[in-house]
C-alpha cells in the first residue's frame, strides 16, 4: 500500500489570491486573480495537490484583458475555473473594463478564447455551475437590490446562462445575503451538488481580518437556502491579531478519484501584523457530517501539512508534463530562480507586466533581455517597463545585472520591489549613480547612493520587514518595508520584484541590456 503524501501550506506561496480549483479525472487545475498584472489569471496544474507547475495564463493577449487606467488592485478580480463536456471555462470580472465575462478552451494550456461579456450580469465574483440536466447557472454577487444600507450590503444571486448567446436568461433571483445578521461582503460564491442538496459556499467579512467561509444548502437550486448552524466552517478571525495565518476565506472544493475532499482558500502570513506577500493559496481536507462539510475535523483551522491519498507526482520528472515538454521554460512555484537572459528566447509563464504594455517594451537578441526605457515611471498608473516575478518568501535576495552605459541623461534602470505604484523600493542607476529609493505613499526618499557605471549588479535583500540594497558589493542602506504591506498600502496584491527601465517622462529609444536576474532564499 502506497504511503500517503503531504502538501505543505501555502501550496502556492506569494501573490496567488482568490484561488479556484477544478478536478478533471486525475488532473487538478488552479486559477488565481491577477488584478492589473498581465498576462492575466495564472493557471497551475497538479496530479497530487502537492507538486504544482504553471502551465500558462488564461489571458495572454491584450485583446482579452483591457486594463487601461486600472489601479493596481482593479482589473481582474476573482476567477472561477470549471470543466464540462470537453471544454474548460473561466469566468471572471474585469472591474475596469467590460464587467463579467467567460473565456473557453479545449486545452487548459491554451489558446483561450476572446472574452464573451455577459449581458445583464452585474456585480462581481461570478461562478458557473453545470447541473445534471445540462443547464448552466451563473452565481455571483451584487449590491442589495432594495438599496445598499451599509458598506458591504450585497446579495448573492443565481440566473440561468445561455452559453450560445453569452447572456443571462430568465429570472435573476437573489438567494442569499450571508450567514450572519448584518453580514458584509458575501462574495466569492460557488454552487455544488452533493448528498441530494445544492450548496452555496461563499466568503463573508471582507478579504481581511474578518474573512470566513460560510455554507448554505437547498433541495432546489432556486432555494430557499438554509445556512449551516455551525457557520463559519472555516475562519481564523477568532485567533487574535498575532496568529501567523490570517484572512482565511474564499474557498473552492474538489473531490479526488479516491473520494477525498479538499478545499483551496486564500490566507496571508503577516510579520508583526504586516502582510507584504499578499494573499496566498492554502489547502485543507474536509469530510461530510450530517450533509455538511467539516474542515480539518478535530482541528478546525488550517494546518502546515495536509495528508493526501494520491500517488506522488513530480512535474520535473514526468516527461509528459508541461514543464518537461517546454524544457523548463517556466520555473516551479516557490523555487529559487536564476534567469540567464542571454540564453533565453522567451519569458516563462511566471513573469508579470503591468497593464497593456507596448509590443516593443522588451526583446531577446542572444545577448540578453533588452528592456526599453519607457516614458512612464513606476509611479504612473500606466505601463512602465517593468518585468517581475512574485515575492514568495519572507527572506530572500534578488539581483539584476545590466549594462548601464546605454542610459542617457535622466534615464534610469534597476531592480524594484513593488507593492503598488505608490509603495515600492528601488535600487536604480541614474546619471552615473546607483541609488536606493524608498517610495511611500508616492513620496520618495533616497536612502543611499554610490557611483556606478558600465556593467552593474543591483541587489535587494529582504529579511522579514527589513531590507537593504547593494550596488555590487557596496551596501547603500537599510529600510523597513512594513509600509509595502496590505495593511498600509491597501489593495489586494502582494509584492513583486523585477527589472525596470524608465526615461522618466520623456520619449526614448534606449534599450537597457539585462543579462541576469536571480531570486534566492
Amino acid at each position: 500500500m502506497a504511503e500517503h503524501i503531504y502538501a505543505t501550506n501555502p501550496i502556492m506561496p506569494g501573490f496567488y489570491p482568490d484561488p479556484s480549483i477544478c478536478a478533471v479525472g486525475e488532473d487538478y487545475y488552479l486559477c488565481n486573480s491577477t488584478f492589473s498584472y498581465v498576462p492575466g489569471l495564472s493557471l497551475m496544474h497538479s496530479k497530487d495537490l502537492v507538486h504544482w507547475e504553471q502551465i500558462g495564463n488564461v489571458l495572454t493577449r491584450h485583446s482579452q484583458i483591457p486594463l487601461e487606467g486600472a489601479d493596481h488592485s482593479q482589473g481582474l478580480f476573482a476567477p472561477t475555473i470549471r470543466y464540462h463536456e470537453g471544454t474548460f471555462y473561466v469566468i471572471c470580472t474585469n472591474v475596469t473594463h467590460g464587467g463579467n465575462f467567460i473565456v473557453t478552451a479545449e486545452n487548459p494550456e491554451g489558446p483561450w478564447s476572446e472574452p464573451h461579456y455577459l449581458v445583464d450580469a452585474d456585480g462581481i465574483d461570478p461562478s458557473l455551475f453545470f447541473d445534471d440536466d445540462g443547464k448552466c447557472y451563473y452565481i455571483g454577487t451584487h449590491p442589495n437590490p432594495d438599496g445598499v444600507k451599509y458598506n458591504g450590503d450585497w446579495y448573492i444571486y443565481i440566473a440561468e446562462v445561455d452559453l450560445n448567446e453569452w447572456k443571462l436568461v430568465g429570472e435573476k433571483k437573489n438567494v442569499w445575503n450571508g450567514a450572519l445578521k448584518g453580514c458584509i461582503w458575501p462574495e466569492g460564491p460557488h454552487i455544488y451538488k452533493e448528498n441530494g442538496y445544492y450548496y452555496i459556499m461563499h466568503a463573508e467579512g471582507g478579504t481581511g481580518p474578518e474573512h470566513s467561509v460560510m455554507i448554505a444548502r437547498s433541495k432546489d437550486i432556486w432555494g430557499p437556502y438554509v445556512g449551516n448552524p455551525k457557520n463559519p466552517i472555516l475562519t481564523h478571525r477568532h485567533l487574535g491579531q498575532d496568529y501567523p495565518i490570517k484572512y482565511v476565506g474564499h474557498g473552492d472544493i474538489i473531490k479526488t478519484p479516491k473520494g477525498e475532499w479538499f478545499m483551496t482558500m486564500l490566507a496571508v502570513r503577516p510579520l508583526n501584523r504586516f502582510t507584504t506577500m499578499g494573499r496566498e493559496t492554502f489547502l485543507a481536507k474536509f469530510t461530510w457530517e450530517e450533509d455538511w462539510p467539516v474542515v480539518n475535523p478535530g482541528v478546525g483551522m488550517l494546518t502546515e501539512k495536509v495528508e493526501i491519498d494520491l500517488p506522488e507526482w513530480d512535474p520535473t520528472k514526468d516527461p509528459t508534463s508541461y514543464t518537461s515538454r517546454t524544457n523548463g521554460k517556466t520555473t516551479i512555484p516557490g523555487t529559487a530562480k536564476d534567469y540567464n537572459f542571454a540564453s533565453m528566447k522567451e519569458l516563462g509563464d511566471e513573469f508579470l507586466m503591468l497593464r497593456n504594455y507596448p509590443d516593443d517594451m522588451y526583446k531577446f537578441d542572444g545577448e540578453g533581455l533588452k528592456l526599453k526605457a519607457g516614458k512612464d515611471d513606476i509611479k504612473a498608473v500606466a505601463s512602465p517597463s517593468y518585468i517581475a516575478i512574485r515575492q514568495q518568501h519572507h527572506h530572500f535576495k534578488s539581483a539584476a545585472t545590466f549594462d548601464a552605459s546605454s542610459l542617457k541623461a535622466g534615464e534610469s534602470a534597476g531592480l524594484v520591489l513593488l507593492q503598488n505604484n505608490l509603495y515600492n523600493l528601488r535600487g536604480e542607476v541614474i546619471d552615473g549613480k546607483c541609488k536606493m529609493i524608498l517610495c511611500q505613499d508616492g513620496k520618495e526618499e533616497v536612502i543611499g547612493e554610490t557611483e556606478a557605471a558600465g556593467n552593474v549588479t543591483v541587489s535587494i535583500v529582504v529579511d522579514g520587514l527589513n531590507t537593504k540594497v547593494l550596488c555590487g558589493d557596496k551596501e547603500l542602506g537599510e529600510a523597513s518595508v512594513a509600509n509595502l504591506s496590505t495593511e498600509v498600502a491597501g489593495g489586494f496584491v502582494g509584492c513583486c520584484i523585477g527589472i525596470y527601465a524608465s526615461a522618466n517622462g520623456k520619449d526614448s529609444d534606449t534599450y537597457v541590456n539585462f543579462t541576469r536576474l536571480t531570486y534566492d532564499f
